[in-house]
Order: C-alpha cells, then structure tokens, then sequence
C-alpha cells in the first residue's frame, strides 16, 4: 500500500518512528512536513500529506502533531478527505470500517508509541464496510445530502 506520513515539528520523531515500522510491513511510504525537530506548521503539514492523497499518489496517509486535533481539522477541510483521531485500535477500526477514513490522526504527546503501532496496524488492515447505511452517511461527510 502507499502510505504518505505527514507531520509538524511536535510528531516529526513519532511520524518518523511509525514511518519506519510501516515500512518494515512492506508498505511504500513518503513522508512530508517537519523534516527536524525545528518549528513547522501543523496546517502545512496537513496541506502536504492531503495533496498526496487527493492527487492519487497515496492510498492512505497519517498526520501527526501534539494532539492530532490541529491536523485534523485542518485535513478535514480538503473535500474529499476524512481523517480520525484515533487513540485506541477500536476507534482506528470504526474510523475505517463505517466513516471511511483515509486519515489516520495521531497525538504524539498523548500516544504511546507501541499504543500508535498497533492503531496503525488496525488503521491499515482494516477495510470499508460497504454497507447502504454507512455509504449514505459517507456521501454525506463527502458534502452530498442525498
């Protein structure tokens, strides 16, 4: 799978340690944002990694900041895009399976590291329901009432 990892300053370490392991899963991963430690703006970050998604260049990506909050709303606003925090594996299995997510948020100062790994796990190995009740909701998050 193609993975785009994207992060501020705050998840830069994170981002690159779950980079790595999703790597180590055979797994094709670009990561984009905070390069170091130094200060970079977790709204940049979010802009990047959604451009990878949104141009077909990645099948599901991670953006991580202190909370996951401030990637996420900022992801959120790109149509189209539907990312999650998610701070267990059950909230990353339902964030797949009934809201589609194709973003995986993630708090770097409130998560574990083996805590992220296995959300991660459970994030990539779990696919859509398709179900008529969670595609109507979907079509909705998408911006499409009907």
């Amino acid at each position: 799978m193609r993975l785009v990892f994207g992060s501020d300053h705050a998840g830069f370490e994170f981002r690159t340690g779950l980079a790595n392991v999703a790597r180590s899963w055979g797994h094709e991963v670009q990561e984009v944002g905070a390069m170091s430690t130094e200060p970079y703006d977790y709204p940049d970050a979010a802009d990047a990694a959604t451009a990878e998604i949104l141009a077909g260049r990645a099948d599901l990506g991670v953006l991580i900041c202190g909370t996951g909050i401030g990637v996420s709303i900022r992801a959120n606003r790109h149509l189209g895009i539907r990312a999650a925090v998610c701070c267990s594996v059950d909230a990353a299995i339902l964030a797949r399976q009934h809201n589609h997510a194709n973003f995986l948020c993630l708090g770097a100062r409130l998560t574990q590291p083996d805590t992220g790994t296995a959300v991660l796990r459970a994030f990539l190995e779990t696919g859509e329901d398709h179900n008529e009740r969670h595609e109507r909701r979907v079509r909705k998050l998408d911006g499409n009432v009907s």
